[in-house]
């Protein structure tokens, strides 16, 4: 009996222990700047998910934003994040390369661990008055633009090299001709701030005739200010895809594996994909994004790998210090 009286305790001992670390568990998302909205949404969902629908205990998800390659700076650097939901693939490649995330990230969750898309549109004031139609009118004489710095924002990284392969196809890969034309694009557009965001947030303020920005962060201003600006599609434009990742290191460091891999899981589900659409990022389910036809218009995408070899061969060639950003800003 005896026995039995402390076989009974140690079971109760060890589930009550497992119950407490269940109800104490906390995850950290590091994000981009444009995903405030969207996380917020998700993290609502996901914790009935988590909480009720799995019976996994209590969470407490908490969110940080910034410019993509910030914010893969801060969590090499020691911000202990759960997971990442950046905007590009190179700065998720830059925490692994710091030893905090294990090799084959991509290929743990579906689509390259891109669970949504976007891509880069114009927004300008309503009436379109400067008669923006294409990337050839952000050059013009007549013309200011905003634009995030490339060296901390994601976003940024995404709308110059959409801005340089319309220029390499209009002037045949002519070189000069392409630097020329990135040159007036920069000039037009300096200042420029540390992330989308804050890029949205100058335009909004009445700064000059057009934003150059990620289709959801159009689309969210469009929305809140439906009177105040409209949206070009440009001719050519760039598949964006956000990049997810489980940070190996912290994960193990505080038990919270099985969490943050169903969160990232999550996004992909019907109600994941719902989200991201109804918070205007393209889903990867096809049955879902057809029923956003009326917001989400058809457009010409290139990829990176197919106009710049892949990001870390983007990255070499155009952001890298001493790269074609840094020759094309400082007139070199």
């Amino acid at each position: 009996m005896k026995k039995i009286l402390l076989i009974i305790c140690a079971a109760i001992l060890i589930c009550g222990c497992g119950s407490e670390k269940l109800a104490t568990q906390e995850l950290l998302n590091v994000s981009y700047d444009p995903t405030r909205e969207l996380y917020t949404a998700y993290n609502e969902q996901f914790k009935n998910h988590w909480e009720n629908e799995l019976g996994r205990g209590n969470v407490t998800l908490n969110q940080s934003h910034g410019g993509s390659g910030k914010q893969a700076r801060a969590v090499i650097d020691g911000l202990e994040a759960d997971v990442v939901t950046l905007a590009l693939s190179y700065d998720v490649t830059q925490i692994k390369n710091a030893g905090l995330i294990r090799g084959g990230w991509r290929i743990k969750f579906p689509n390259n661990s891109s669970p949504y898309t976007s891509t880069i549109v114009f927004l300008v004031r309503a009436g379109n008055p400067k008669n923006i139609q294409d990337w050839d009118d952000l050059v013009r004489d007549d013309v200011k633009i905003v634009t995030p710095n490339p060296k901390t924002s994601g976003g940024a990284q995404w709308n110059y090299l959409a801005a340089w392969e319309f220029a390499r196809r209009k002037f045949d890969g002519d070189e000069n001709k392409i630097r020329a034309f990135m040159k007036k694009f920069y000039d037009n557009a300096a200042p420029l701030d540390d992330g989308a965001r804050g890029a949205t947030n100058r335009f909004q303020s009445g700064v000059n005739d057009a934003l150059i920005a990620w289709e959801n962060e159009a689309l969210l201003a469009k929305k809140n200010a439906p009177d105040d600006y409209d949206i070009v599609i440009p001719s050519l434009s760039i598949l964006a895809e956000p990049s997810v990742a489980v940070v190996d290191s912290v994960v193990d460091k505080k038990g919270t594996r099985a969490l943050a891999e169903e969160y990232l899981d999550y996004l992909y589900s019907d109600v994941g994909q719902e989200i991201a659409a109804q918070n205007f990022y393209r889903p990867r389910n096809q049955e879902i994004l057809a029923r956003y036809s009326d917001i989400f218009k058809p457009l010409e995408l290139f990829t990176v790998d197919e106009a710049f070899g892949g990001w870390v061969k983007a990255h070499n060639d155009h952001f890298a210090d001493g790269a074609s950003f840094d020759k094309i800003f400082k007139h070199e």
